[in-house]
């Protein structure tokens, strides 16, 4: 294996088209697909091949890399690269996934000899551009030497959970990270809006808590989005964390576990989203707090 690996990446939007900027400057051959061309094009000026389709994508492609929505993006995907995948390619599977989907995905790359990598990441648009993105990643010790440097190109860190891709062992991980991120996310909003509603200036509440346990640097990132009206771009749109809290909700519901916040934080967005916020940060659940 050189040092340059050829490799595709399915899915652009906001993480996946900064990773595949990010291989480029690490030096790989990359290739981007997106079922959105437009939004792949900006690519090509960063020494991004934009394909056609999937196929054309992965073909002789050493690694594919899926940043797509959900698990049935992904499975479309990977079905219409399937002809031009070559055995012993390596998967690296970053979409956000119900659990008991990696076993199906991991199924398919089994059927077509692929070696497959649940590594989803952590860290919303600025890390993902930056390069500084947190890999979970669990796959075959064999082929580490294949994915290190792909993981080395687009995240700061990468966290073994294990050796096999198919237990999800780093989509569970993913999943209850996400569950305290949403939490946090909708109780700024909260806090904001009960603000408000009670004429308390917003300063006041952060230098109640400022310098204390209770104090958080997100928080206050989150507070000014909202407050000084700079939604978009989105570092994580309300659509997609909207999708996230269902699966956390239904992970929780399969283990015989009772997520009252989070499933207030799935409806929150959902609501969110209806009122025209889809594509807005995720700190437009904010929104949900008013008919």
């Amino acid at each position: 294996m050189t040092d340059k690996t050829t490799v595709a990446v399915l899915g652009t939007g906001i993480m996946g088209a900064a990773m595949a900027r990010n291989l480029v400057r690490a030096g790989h051959a990359v290739r981007a697909w997106n079922r959105s061309r437009d939004k792949a094009e900006p690519l090509a000026a960063d020494g991004v091949l934009v394909a056609e389709s999937p196929a054309e994508a992965v073909q002789d492609a050493h690694v594919v890399l899926t940043m797509l929505f959900d698990d049935s993006a992904v499975l479309a995907v990977m079905r219409q690269a399937a002809p031009a995948l070559r055995p012993g390619t390596v998967w690296v599977q970053s979409t956000t996934v119900a659990v008991d989907a990696v076993a199906e995905l991991a199924e398919f790359a089994t059927e077509h000899g692929l070696v497959f990598y649940d590594a989803p990441v952590l860290g919303t648009r600025q890390p993902a551009e930056a390069g500084k993105l947190l890999v979970l990643a669990a796959g075959p010790a064999g082929a580490r030497d294949v994915v290190t440097p792909v993981f080395d190109a687009v995240g700061v860190r990468t966290m073994w959970t294990g050796e096999d891709g198919a237990t999800g062992a780093s989509t569970r991980l993913k999943l209850v990270v996400n569950s305290w991120v949403l939490a946090a996310t909708n109780a700024v909003g909260e806090v904001l809006a009960l603000a408000g509603a009670l004429g308390v200036d917003p300063d006041g509440f952060f230098e109640a808590i400022g310098g204390g346990p209770l104090d958080m640097g997100y928080a206050h990132v989150k507070a000014d989005l909202i407050r000084n009206d700079q939604l978009t771009p989105a570092s994580f749109a309300v659509a997609t964390a909207a999708k996230d809290a269902g699966l956390i909700v239904l992970a929780a519901e399969q283990n015989g576990v009772r997520l009252d916040v989070a499933a207030a934080s799935a409806e929150r967005l959902r609501r969110a989203a209806d009122a025209g916020h889809a594509d807005d940060d995720m700190a437009a659940a904010y929104f949900a707090s008013f008919s």
